[in-house]
């Protein structure tokens, strides 16, 4: 993988359990490009984030993400891998009993985080980076979905990730919203990191071009969003 890569497939297959849903896939991610992976329902986007993460294990082909060999990852070392990503889900994720501060903490503690005044301070920062600094006291109930999908944007800066993957991110969300989020993802994307972003909102294109993986028939081809139907 060359060193301005953080993500390259070379003869990939990627399957969903014993099911083949892209095969020959050859792409290659840099370490600060902003990506869209678009395609129907059932076409392979989600099962290529998946198999990105290693939560779904590559079988055939090579791949390399953040340095690490997907062909040849042992589990022990899907932490260290996952360490160097940022996830962003569509359905937030945030534990509903705990405070803004409480999730991020939580995550933290996690990943061997244990000086309390490095820990606030990180929260800080990321909760700032996200427009929220003024929210951390705040129960995911008492946010709207932006700015709950704001905090699950912080939660996936907490480790300094060389790589955003956001699965449909805007997809709950009403436009001006989406509008604010896709402004947050571009922001982190010119610091330096790659954020591969799966979607279905093709109205993104006009107002935040970038490159454009489509899944389609079983393949991972590159398309150019001027082409795409809005209504597609």
């Amino acid at each position: 993988m060359s060193i301005d890569h953080v993500i390259s497939f070379e003869s990939a297959s990627i399957f969903q359990d014993d099911h083949l849903v892209l095969s020959d896939v050859n792409f290659q991610v840099g370490k600060n490009e902003f990506v869209y992976l678009i395609g129907k329902v059932g076409t392979g986007k989600t099962s290529l984030i998946k198999t990105i993460n290693a939560e779904i294990p590559l079988k055939e082909g090579f791949a390399s993400v953040a340095g690490f060999k997907l062909e040849k990852l042992r589990r022990k070392q899907i932490p260290a891998l996952r360490r160097k990503l940022g996830i962003v889900f569509q359905d937030f994720q945030l534990l509903i009993d705990r405070s803004v501060n409480d999730n991020l903490k939580f995550v933290l503690g996690a990943t061997g985080w244990k000086n309390k005044k490095e820990i606030d301070a990180r929260i800080n920062e990321v909760l700032t980076k996200v427009g929220l600094e003024y929210k951390g006291y705040k129960m995911p109930h008492q946010l709207s979905g932006g700015e709950q999908q704001r905090v699950v944007i912080a939660r996936a800066l907490l480790n300094d990730p060389e790589i955003i993957l956001a699965d449909e991110p805007t997809g709950n969300l009403d436009p001006e919203t989406s509008e604010q989020i896709m402004q947050i993802l571009f922001d982190i994307q010119s610091t330096g990191r790659a954020v591969v972003m799966a979607t279905h909102n093709y109205s993104l294109f006009r107002k935040f071009p970038a490159r454009t993986l489509k899944c389609e028939g079983g393949k991972l081809l590159e398309v150019e969003t001027s082409n795409i139907k809005i209504e597609d």
